[in-house]
């Protein structure tokens, strides 16, 4: 199982990924391991996941999301109100 993710950081950016582990990978990105963008902007609050059965549907999607606007990622991680 693949969970693509986005974290917003201090700088109020949001960053896309996809991992088979999630609880690893935010353990990377918060010790600085996980990548430059994200080292250079700690501390991160997850604020999305989504899971995939394969990577390459989560891959697929990753580039959606990383293909939308500032506006529309908001949305996209926007608290619902039921």
């Amino acid at each position: 199982m693949w969970q693509l993710y986005i974290l917003r950081l201090r700088d109020n950016s949001l960053y896309t990924g996809i991992t088979k582990d999630l609880k690893r990978r935010l353990k990377q990105h918060e010790e600085g391991k996980g990548s430059k963008y994200v080292k250079s902007r700690l501390p991160l609050t997850l604020m999305h996941t989504e899971k995939y059965e394969n990577r390459s549907s989560a891959s697929k999607r990753e580039y959606e999301i990383k293909q939308l606007s500032k506006w529309e990622k908001e949305r996209l991680v926007k608290p619902r109100v039921v």
